[in-house]
Order: C-alpha cells, then sequence, then structure tokens
C-alpha cells in the first residue's frame, strides 16, 4: 500500500507545481501578485509546521522571525546602490536564526501553555523594538530603495524588479524549502523529532538530549521563516511593524491547522486556502456590503472547516472514504447491507 500513496502524493505534488509554473501564462498581474504573496505565507507556514507538525512545539513567535528578516533586508540595503543577493539572503536568514537561537535558548525551558506564552513575549519584544524606536523607522517602517541584484561576474541573471522573475524565484525558493524539510524529515534528526513529539520522556531515557534537538528545529525553523521575510521585503520594497505582529503569528497557526498539522503538503495547501478565503469574502461582488465585514466570514469559515475537517484539508479525502466505506447499502431484498 505504500508505493500507491507515495505515488499519489508525488502526482499530486507534481501536479501542485505545474499549475504553479503555469500559473503567470492565465493569472494577469493581480494573480501574479497574489500567488506570489501566497508563497512566500506557504514558506513561513512551512517554517512552523517543522516545531507544531514534527516537534509538537506550538510557538506563537513566528512573525518575529519572519518580520526581522524583513527588517534586515531594509535595514541592510544601501540607499546608494544595489546590494548582491548572494550576501543579503544570507545574512538576512542569519538575523532570523540568531534571534531564534536567542529566543529558543530561553523559552523551550518551559513547556506548554508557559511556552506559547513565552515565545508570544519574545515576538511582542522584538515588535515594540521595530515599532517604538527609531531603528525600525516606527510605524512608518522602512523603504527598500533597490532591490537586491542576482549576478555571477558582473553578468544578471534575472532581475527581481520584474514581477515574473521575482514570481519564479519565489516559487523556486518555495520548491527547495519544501525539499529540504521532506528530506529532514526522513533523516535521523526528522525521526527524533517526532519521537520527542510522541514521548520526550521516553527519549530522553533512552538517551537523547531532546533541548538540543529542538533547539535546532527552532533555529532551522527561524532561519526558513526569515527566508521568507526577506523575499516579502524584496517582492514590496516596504516593511513596517505590522509584519512581527502576534496577527501573523495566528494567521499562521491557522494555515496548518486548516491545511493538516503534521503533512508538509498540509502547510501549503492551508496557505492558499487561507489566502482564497480572504479574498472570497473581500469580493463585493459576491457579498456586498457584508464584505466590509470579511473577518467575520472568514472566521465561521475556518470553524466549520475545522468542525468538519478535523485533520484539516489535507485529510478530506481519506475521510470522505471512511464515510462511505461506513454507509449501509441496500441489497436487493431492501434490507440494509454492510
Amino acid at each position: 500500500m505504500l508505493a500507491p500513496v507515495f505515488d499519489l502524493r508525488m502526482a499530486s505534488a507534481a501536479i501542485g507545481l505545474a499549475l504553479l509554473v503555469a500559473w503567470p501564462l492565465v493569472g494577469g498581474s493581480f494573480g501574479v501578485d497574489l500567488v506570489t504573496k501566497t508563497m512566500i505565507y506557504a514558506i513561513i507556514a512551512l517554517s512552523l509546521e517543522l516545531l507544531v507538525g514534527s516537534a509538537g512545539l506550538v510557538c506563537f513567535g513566528q512573525a518575529a522571525f519572519f518580520g526581522l528578516g524583513a527588517y534586515a533586508a531594509a535595514k541592510l540595503t544601501p540607499q546608494s546602490a544595489a546590494p548582491s543577493i548572494f550576501w543579503l539572503l544570507p545574512a538576512c536568514v542569519g538575523v532570523a536564526a540568531a534571534y531564534a537561537l536567542f529566543m529558543g535558548a530561553l523559552s523551550l525551558r518551559t513547556r506548554g501553555v508557559y511556552f506559547i506564552m513565552v515565545t508570544l513575549a519574545f515576538a511582542q519584544m522584538a515588535f515594540y523594538v521595530v515599532h517604538d524606536t527609531p531603528l525600525g523607522g516606527g510605524t512608518d517602517g522602512i523603504y527598500l530603495y533597490f532591490k537586491p541584484l542576482v549576478e555571477i561576474g558582473g553578468k544578471p541573471l534575472f532581475d527581481l524588479d520584474a514581477p515574473l522573475a521575482m514570481y519564479y524565484f519565489v516559487l523556486a525558493s518555495l520548491v527547495a524549502v519544501f525539499a529540504f524539510l521532506a528530506l529532514l524529515m526522513r533523516s535521523h534528526f526528522g525521526r527524533a523529532l517526532a519521537g520527542i513529539r510522541i514521548n520526550e520522556q521516553r527519549m530522553r531515557a533512552t538517551g537523547f538530549s531532546t533541548y538540543w534537538y529542538k533547539l535546532a528545529a527552532f533555529v532551522v525553523s527561524g532561519a526558513i521563516a526569515g527566508l521568507g521575510g526577506f523575499l516579502f521585503a524584496v517582492k514590496d520594497g516596504f516593511v513596517n511593524p505590522e509584519l512581527l505582529s502576534w496577527h501573523l503569528s495566528g494567521a499562521v497557526l491557522i494555515m496548518i491547522i486548516l491545511g493538516g498539522i503534521g503533512h508538509l503538503r498540509g502547510a501549503v495547501i492551508g496557505a492558499f486556502a487561507f489566502a482564497l478565503l480572504q479574498e472570497l469574502f473581500k469580493s463585493e461582488a459576491l457579498f456586498g456590503p457584508f464584505a466590509k465585514h470579511w473577518l467575520l466570514g472568514l472566521g465561521l469559515a475556518i470553524i466549520v472547516s475545522v468542525a468538519l475537517l478535523p485533520r484539516g484539508l489535507i485529510g478530506a479525502g481519506a475521510l470522505l472514504a471512511h464515510r462511505l466505506r461506513r454507509t449501509p447499502r441496500i441489497d436487493a431484498v431492501g434490507g440494509p447491507h454492510r
């Protein structure tokens, strides 16, 4: 049974990738911009999936790493010349990873709801630093005057100022992150995280230093979220404190719940489903004046989805098949047949 399931997963992933590759041909400028932004959110959703789905760590401060990666791109970009992406991108990822190391080293000494609140507190600390000090430009935010250059030996490979080039660069980043995490989950490290999620005490008893495994996962997660922040800053050319707000952390958590916790594909599907629901309820053509209250519609839709699909959208097919198998059939005599 494993081979057909594996083939089905590979086929669905290939179809999804093909659709994303072909989307600019039919999506138009608005569609390309929307999907580019959604793919960036899918990257930060994948970073949180590593913590929640693999290690069982519900972090409520993922926006801090995302925002710091974005602010690092803005602060490190000179106002006189375009920087090279080959040093700017690693620097932004490194800033986010460094803060994740600091946050994780302290917060991982707590558990449960205390861990959630400590990560939220650290994220709010970063938010208030950029919101209330000149370092982050306050509520006005910071503009990027130049997009980073992607060139080798002085020869440009592509221009990130072009929407299509930015789209495919974000798509390549999403595929790279997905492939990296898929390999990581199949490694000894990923299996150790799964063991920690299931029974941390038993893992300690078998000789695993669970703290260091969780800290490593926390840093990797922060680095991936920082990559998403870098891409967001380069795409929009502007950053503001809202990128570090707890609202974003909550939205990303909703994405992985909506898609299905425990599956990398679920994180990506959840990010796209969340974005589509937002655009759906914002449509005045469909909802008229109610579109002004789109948050209410979005909340109700998420509640209904979670109630009907406890395993998320990724488990919709299995749940439907299970219910069909349990549905009694009527035989020729007219009695129920199971």
